[in-house]
């Protein structure tokens, strides 16, 4: 007996009421289909160091199959983390192990009492046995309501995912309907959106074409996909520095300018195969009236394509 009470945590005391059996029944998780308790929790409970109670268990391990004692994989360890997270005792011994931890099980919990000898150890496996009992007879007397709950579950993942499907339907139709669109004076904002809604859908290309582009066309351009390349074909008096678009490349590259005497006209073009004509300058959008249209016949998008090449 006294050499067992060395093995004991002397600076310690074990608090009465986490030996009640309401309280032990917070510390019972199911893992593989059986009701366990972790090392660490045993070990509190039982007033030891968790290492103790392994180093008991691993000395007398032909008294704890597997179905007694096992240890948690990694992905069953993270599992229970957020279980243990919202436990209401405390789990000191849990963080900052290197290795997974062990359970026991109710027949483990009986072996380990005879395994430790002393009276604390028996009285305390008595406590757990009938918080395991406790535990039984509730997950019996409720397992319909747990078996109803598991299908409101299953019913709602199939709505989620009926609900995903309509509203990507719903966001396709509402991208196919935009055919062309009339801007009023002082629709600044909202000819502005839609210019930022039309490139944020390129996924690799845009082409711009605009003979009086200025530094404002960068701002739109900040919210392109990352890696879209950018084209701006503009004429030698528009107003807009290479300084700047040295400056635009080192945050949201690629950006070319090059320049035209071809097209009267704006367009841009996405991915080589949207076309849009813009009535007005990129930089005046919403100041006069104007439309934006998209052009649905390939042959234009292509004409477009090879005659600024």
């Amino acid at each position: 007996m006294e050499k067992e009470n060395t093995n004991m945590l002397t600076n310690k005391k074990l608090d009465a009421k986490n030996c009640e059996t309401e309280n032990i029944k917070d510390l019972i998780y199911t893992i593989r289909g059986r009701q366990v308790m972790l090392d660490s929790d045993v070990a509190m409970l039982y007033n030891y160091e968790t290492k103790k109670i392994n180093q008991a268990v691993k000395r007398n391990i032909e008294r704890f199959p597997e179905k007694f004692c096992f240890q948690l994989t990694n992905k069953e360890k993270e599992n229970l983390r957020s279980q243990i997270a919202t436990s209401s005792l405390e789990k000191e011994n849990y963080g900052g192990r290197r290795y997974s931890p062990y359970v026991f099980t109710e027949q483990g919990i009986a072996m380990l009492s005879g395994v430790l000898k002393n009276e604390i150890a028996v009285q305390i496996s008595i406590n757990i046995m009938d918080a395991f009992v406790e535990m039984r007879k509730f997950i019996s007397s409720n397992g319909q309501v747990f078996e109803r709950l598991t299908n409101i579950e299953h019913q709602l993942l199939e709505y989620y995912k009926k609900f995903d499907i309509v509203f990507n339907e719903l966001q396709k139709d509402k991208k196919e309907k935009f055919k062309q669109k009339i801007f009023f004076n002082g629709q600044i904002y909202d000819s502005y959106s839609l210019i930022i809604d039309i490139i944020r859908t390129a996924q690799s290309k845009i082409l711009i074409i605009d003979n009086y582009i200025d530094d404002s066309i960068l701002k739109m351009l900040t919210k392109k996909n990352m890696d879209v390349e950018v084209t701006i074909l503009t004429s030698q008096n528009s107003n807009i520095r290479k300084l700047d678009i040295q400056k635009f490349n080192k945050q949201y590259p690629t950006l070319k300018l090059a320049y035209t005497k071809k097209f009267h006209d704006r367009f841009i073009v996405i991915d080589n195969k949207d076309l849009y004509h813009v009535g007005a300058s990129l930089k005046d959008l919403g100041r006069k009236c104007f439309a934006i249209s998209k052009i649905e016949d390939m042959e234009y998008i292509e004409k477009i394509n090879n005659y600024h090449n």
